[in-house]
């Protein structure tokens, strides 16, 4: 079974610049995780989820840090205390989506669009055709997939 087979193609999307608030709402609305974040070409450029905005709405975690001969030292990592906190003030769908995305192609088999998901903790793959978002695949998809094929 291939990519095309079990993509969802009605997908919902959202622009980098939209507001942060909106991609809350249209989560809720539509009881879904995440929602693929497109440029004007519907090129993905980002994925923005549940956990993301979690982030942004919870408390922000300040690193404990000590004084050591007038230098500050970090207890914690200082590139990750940063991300959290632009998405903690984000307002811009693009300052708090996830940039990292794993996408795959129309005739992407489904073990390896399976295989994608277990390796990198994903709940959802965007499917592209020349670089352009035509279909989503979420794990709910590949279990009805699962479910059909075993009959």
């Amino acid at each position: 079974m291939l990519a095309r087979e079990i993509m969802s193609q009605d997908v919902i999307t959202v622009s980098p610049e939209e507001e942060v608030d909106k991609a809350a709402r249209i989560l809720l609305e539509n009881k879904i995780s995440g929602l693929p974040v497109v440029d004007a070409n519907n090129h993905v450029v980002g994925i923005i989820t549940e956990k993301d905005l979690i982030v942004r709405a919870g408390e922000l975690k300040v690193p404990f840090y000590i004084t050591l001969f007038d230098s500050i030292i970090f207890l914690e990592n200082p590139i990750r205390f940063n991300n959290d906190v632009k998405k903690y003030i984000a307002t811009q769908i693009k300052d708090a989506m996830t940039r990292k995305v794993f996408m795959v192609e129309e005739d992407t088999p489904i073990n390896e669009i399976v295989e994608i998901m277990q390796k990198r903790a994903v709940n959802r793959v965007p499917v592209v055709r020349n670089d352009k978002l035509v279909g989503i695949i979420t794990r709910n998809d590949i279990l009805k997939a699962l479910v059909k094929s075993n009959g």
